[in-house]
């Protein structure tokens, strides 16, 4: 056992995570301060912290690894933070304030910052161990997609979110065929209403996607490897890779063996501070006001505040936002945010031009945009998510805003 704790100068701090919420916190805290403390990171990849979001180019072959590299191991060592990668924490002794990683390092804190993220939900349906079935969730996961895509040729996605989609896209880049199955009715159904969705799924479709909608996966099938998945009405389809995008749960068994305050999630205030005040976290396994985050607006919001924090600069509060979501699958361009359902009390603002490939609904409430989905023509989409942020009158812009910015600043 090696331990790594005893009389310091300056306090410690030791972060649990080492990806874009945890070490984007760490990025804050050094703005405002950047010698207080000695930093420890522990991540269980055993790489540098990498931008997950772009996972997607890499499986497509429009990146290699290396290009989605935020933070290289030279630029921790240039930063004198120290990084354990690809040794996760396993223990978090509080009275001692101490934490134990998997290879028996022990490092005493002072402060500890929580950002374990979130874990992939795999349907624990029979068949779900068998190789062949993967998450898509790291770099591991893509690397295994990539070599499945080298020998192999039936890919089956189940999720028709957003994540699947860009799976799917992916794959069929990489010389696949590839069916996406959804158990809902329509695809990426928190982000777009049924209208967009229709136009998605058709433009899919001509580009080679195929679909199984309202499909309930029962098994996947197989002896050595995955070759089908079967449904709950007796159907089935080949596979040979089956990636699953069902959606994440936070990951919060740490935290709880530790005996911090967790619901759905580790519960924080708007400080992003636990129950513990010396343990703050961030990101996916977050839950602040009822809600947990996965897109990154709202994360690094949640960066800012609790780096403000730690470097004792406190007078930051974390406030929810209306987020926006932005979706380029195969040249497809989508654009959803604030309340697009509506309810009572609203109204929506219509433009279909099926000729051109274009949507727009914009949702209306009290003279206030609260919602917009655009399909085909996107880029009013930032305006629009201001002047829902804003909460902004547009009472003299109603009859001109489905056209856009530019012809209403003309207009006023």
């Amino acid at each position: 056992m090696t331990t790594l704790f005893g009389k310091k100068a300056k306090p410690s701090l030791v972060v649990i995570g080492n990806g874009m919420a945890g070490m984007r916190t760490v990025e804050e805290l050094q703005k405002l301060a950047p010698d207080l403390y000695d930093i420890t990171v522990f991540g269980a990849e055993p790489h540098g912290n990498y931008n997950r979001i772009l996972l997607s180019p890499v499986l497509a072959g429009d990146k290699q690894v290396d290009d989605i590299m935020l933070h290289t191991r030279e630029w921790y060592a240039q930063n004198r933070i120290t990084l354990h990668a690809g040794d996760p924490v396993v223990e978090i002794d509080r009275r001692r304030r101490i934490v134990r990683s998997r290879a028996g390092v022990e490092v005493a804190y002072d402060r500890l910052l929580l950002a374990t993220g979130s874990t992939p939900f795999i349907i624990p349906v029979p068949g779900h161990q068998l190789p062949g079935v993967l998450a898509f969730r790291d770099i591991q996961d893509v690397e295994s997609m990539l070599e499945a895509a080298r020998n192999h040729r039936h890919a089956v996605v189940i999720g028709g979110g957003l994540l699947g989609l860009e799976a799917a896209n992916g794959l069929m880049r990489q010389g696949m065929d590839v069916t996406v199955v959804h158990v809902c009715d329509s695809l990426m159904e928190r982000q777009l209403d049924k209208a967009a969705a229709v136009l998605l799924k058709k433009t899919l479709e001509q580009k080679g996607m195929r679909f199984l909608l309202e499909a309930s996966t029962s098994e996947i099938v197989g002896e050595e490897r995955v070759t089908a998945v079967r449904f709950k009405d007796g159907s089935e389809i080949p596979a040979d890779l089956v990636v699953m995008t069902v959606g994440v749960r936070p990951n919060i068994a740490l935290a709880q063996q530790a005996g911090l305050h967790c619901e759905r999630a580790i519960v924080v205030d708007d400080t992003l501070q636990t129950y513990d005040p010396r343990i703050y976290a961030v990101g996916e396994c977050v839950q602040h006001r009822m809600a947990t985050f996965g897109l990154v607006a709202p994360i690094w919001d949640q960066a800012r505040v609790c780096g403000a924090h730690l470097a004792g600069a406190g007078h930051r509060r974390y406030v929810q936002q209306a987020t926006a979501t932005k979706l380029k699958v195969t040249g497809v361009d989508l654009y959803s945010a604030g309340d697009f359902v509506g309810g009572d009390g609203s109204e929506d603002l219509v433009m279909r031009d099926p000729r051109r490939g274009i949507y727009k609904r914009l949702v209306l409430k009290d003279n206030q945009l609260i919602g917009a989905v655009l399909y085909g023509d996107v880029k009013d989409g930032p305006w629009y998510f201001e002047l829902i942020q804003k909460r902004a009158d547009i009472a003299s812009l109603r009859n001109q805003l489905l056209f856009g910015q530019a012809l209403c600043v003309r207009a006023a």
